[in-house]
């Protein structure tokens, strides 16, 4: 298995909004740094604002273009294209840092270009 299987498997996890799978993948310490909002600490926190973003873009696909990766830690460029709930044409590019420990994803900060709609 490839070692950026757990950070591309995060990006499947959003495109597919598999809170399930989302929930699997993180740990009650994980960290979440999303653009405009408080840091969020904890799978709790970070699946309840996943499902309240899920409603906000129901149709929401990611493409991974590069994984840097390194030690456990990965760099990941991604796009995406979709549509909001009010039917709205929606992409974004950007580069979300990861770290992973035993299996599971502790860190996840995100950095994209379009901040307007947040």
């Amino acid at each position: 298995m490839p070692k950026d299987h757990i950070f591309l498997q995060f990006f499947q996890v959003l495109s597919e909004q598999d809170l399930d799978e989302a929930d699997n993948l993180l740990t009650a310490e994980t960290e979440f740094y999303f653009p405009k909002t408080q840091p969020m600490i904890g799978k709790d926190r970070i699946l309840k604002f996943l499902k309240i973003f899920f409603r906000q873009y129901p149709e929401l696909i990611f493409t991974v273009t590069k994984v840097i990766h390194q030690d456990g830690h990965a760099a990941v460029h991604w796009t995406n294209r979709g549509m909001s709930r009010r039917k709205e044409p929606y992409e974004n590019e950007g580069v979300t840092l990861l770290e992973m420990k035993r299996g599971k994803i502790i860190y996840i900060s995100d950095f994209f270009k379009n901040t307007e709609k947040w």
